[in-house]
């Protein structure tokens, strides 16, 4: 994943909040939670400026945090990716049980998705007979 951005221009925090699709706010807790993977240069009048990987790490950690990943979790992400070389199975085994939960969450989502599917199907067929009338009536 990566941004459409080729150079290294650094970035305002309003254009790091359109290209991630997170507010200001947001970003800002980021920082301050230690979700990112390195310190946030600013400005002698101390704006943040961002980098095009500040960029495309955000970019992973809406991904992470859209499935449902604690902040606990990204945060210990974070940390190991800061912390560089050596802890890759960590990592491996961090993401892999995260991605087991999104797959019994996925699992879940087409099972409820099967049974709306047959209960519109069911009410599909009763109004097309035009029979719909007393199905599930809890006043009958």
């Amino acid at each position: 994943m990566t941004t459409t951005q080729t150079h290294g221009e650094p970035l305002s925090i309003g254009e790091v909040a359109e290209r991630t699709g997170l507010s200001v706010h947001t970003l800002r807790f980021y920082e301050r939670e230690g979700l990112l993977v390195g310190p946030v240069p600013r400005t002698s009048g101390g704006r943040r400026r961002y980098s095009v990987l500040d960029v495309d790490w955000l970019l992973i950690c809406v991904k992470l945090r859209e499935s449902g990943m604690p902040l606990s979790d990204l945060r210990r992400f974070a940390d190991l990716v800061r912390h560089g070389p050596g802890n890759e199975a960590e990592r491996l085994r961090l993401l892999d049980a995260h991605r087991q939960r999104v797959d019994a969450q996925i699992r879940a989502l087409e099972e409820c998705r099967s049974v709306i599917a047959w209960k519109v199907g069911v009410y599909a067929e009763h109004l097309a007979r035009g029979d719909a009338g007393g199905l599930w009536d809890p006043t009958a």
